[in-house]
This record gives C-alpha cells, structure tokens and sequence, in this order.
C-alpha cells in the first residue's frame, strides 16, 4: 500500500511563505512523476507544479517566480516553496504522484490535502 503525506499547510499573511512536504511511503519501484494541485472553493483542481523523475519542471503560470517545487529522491518526497503568497492562493494543496509499483505497472496516488489560507 502507497501512502503520501503532505505536511506544512497553515495560515499565513500575504506576502509571507510556506513550504510543503509530501512523502511517499509503502513498497514500490520508483516515483516517476511528483508534484501538487490545489482546489479553491467552487473551483475544479488544478496543477500547481510538477517535477518528473529527469528533473523536468512544471509550474501553472500564476505561481511563475514564486514557487519551487524540489523532490528529494533518497526520501521519496517532494517540497513545494511559496514566496510572495497571495490570497487568491489559498485552496486545499494536494500531493499527487505516479508510481512504478512492478513491472510497467504505475498508479496515480493522492495525497489527503493540506489547507493553506492567506489573509489579506
């Protein structure tokens, strides 16, 4: 069984920063694709930013030049830094990532979410 657990979300004023953590524990090959979402109220999920096995990055272009996202391969987990964080970032943040569990067998986890609320 995968799990991941995310850490770090909370309350923060504009302009401040956060860091969150997610790590993948359980039994499997390899974390091909890591990264996070996050969903605002009445809004659908969205990708916040993405790093793949290679290193390749992917950042949603609100979050340009603000956040970093850097995984950590020994530890399985992956760390997204916000900078200069604005209201309309506040949402749920959700871990995703896909795994190499045997073979060329590789399955889509989610993690449990953490808020983060940025006050004006």
């Amino acid at each position: 069984q995968v799990q991941l657990v995310e850490s770090g979300g909370g309350l923060v004023q504009a302009g401040g920063s956060l860091r969150l953590s997610c790590e993948a524990s359980g039994r499997f090959l390899s974390i091909k694709t890591i990264g996070w979402y996050r969903q605002a109220p009445g809004k659908e999920r969205e990708l916040v930013a993405g790093i793949s096995d290679g290193g390749s990055l992917n950042y949603e272009d609100s979050v340009k030049g603000r956040f970093t996202i850097s995984r950590d391969n020994a530890k399985n987990t992956v760390f997204l830094q916000m900078n200069s964080l604005k209201p309309e970032d506040t949402a749920v943040y959700y871990c995703n990532a896909r795994i190499a569990i045997f073979g060329s067998l590789s399955v889509d986890y989610w993690g449990q979410g953490t808020q983060v609320t940025v006050s004006s």
